[in-house]
């Protein structure tokens, strides 16, 4: 009767899961909670079968419910891998779903990019785009001011493009065994993911234009913002891959977690290097 239930295939079913509804249930909760805050700024009111969702309490709340549930899911996740059900198919098939997640990512960016190169290489009709200033039909437009390619933003691409020799660093060093150098190629990393954070926000805070009333600003911060975003992700990442380091949760047979993260931190670069080629360099105005 046992041989029955022995597992001969390279097939985890997972247990019954609460996780996916209740990531749902965040999820909703943040779209309806961002709806309420995104009115609060702008003095109105959000109501929805009499009840006042104005402001940022209800986002909050999903927020926290999304944080949890992804905690919980990804332990789970892991106490599968140590109980040996991350057979080589299901290994397999995870590394597809982070193709596919990183996949899905670059067309994201790539709108931006696409709302970037259409006004800056058709300016003159930037003028019919409603609630924006005229661009002068010259890119950048007339009285944007923009940043110094090769001051603050080249520290940056430094600093980004040196995470990533440091996150190979801890790669190498994890499949060869060496402990010592994969905790300090990954600490290194999360610092150096740390100063960027804080070098864009300084940058931010010197900007002569904002984001709203011009295409300029609007294009390169949602560009720039988006990018920023997923290096805090990206380092919150690499964090919890130094903590399970440290908790010695990886093996140079078995370190996928740590593996999905380097590729996520590679294509930040990546698209870092886009950015500043594309916004900071070919896209600066005369400097002053």
């Amino acid at each position: 009767m046992a041989e029955a239930h022995t597992k001969n295939h390279d097939y985890h079913l997972v247990d019954p899961s609460p996780w996916p509804f209740i990531a749902s249930i965040g999820a909703f909760l943040m779209a309806l909670g961002a709806i309420g805050f995104m009115r609060a700024v702008n003095n109105d009111t959000f109501i929805v079968f009499g009840i006042n969702l104005t402001g940022w309490g209800l986002l909050a709340v999903g927020l926290l419910i999304v944080l949890y549930t992804m905690y919980a899911w990804w332990r789970d996740t892991v106490r599968e891998s140590h109980a040996g059900h991350h057979t080589r198919v299901v290994s397999l098939h995870l590394r597809y779903g982070m193709i596919l997640f990183i996949a899905s990512e670059v067309m994201f960016f790539v709108a931006w990019f696409w709302a970037y190169f259409d006004v800056a290489l058709f300016a003159g009709e930037a003028i019919q785009y409603q609630r924006v200033e005229a661009t002068g039909g010259v890119w950048p437009p007339e009285g944007i001011e923009t940043f110094d390619p090769w001051h603050l933003p080249l520290l940056n691409t430094i600093v980004l493009l040196l995470s990533g020799t440091t996150v190979t660093w801890a790669h190498h060093a994890l499949l060869h065994n060496d402990r010592d150098g994969l905790k300090w190629g990954l600490t290194l990393t999360v610092i150096l993911g740390i100063l960027f954070s804080l070098l864009q926000a300084y940058e931010y805070s010197h900007a002569a234009f904002d984001f709203s009333g011009n295409i300029y600003g609007a294009t390169f911060y949602m560009a720039t913002g988006f990018h920023g975003f997923h290096v805090i992700v990206g380092t919150i990442f690499l964090a919890v891959c130094l903590g399970r380091a440290v908790a010695g949760q990886f093996t140079p047979q078995k370190h996928f977690g740590f593996e999905a993260a380097a590729w996520y931190w590679h294509f930040v670069d990546v698209v870092w290097l886009f950015l500043f080629v594309a916004i900071y360099v070919w896209g600066a105005g005369p400097l002053h």
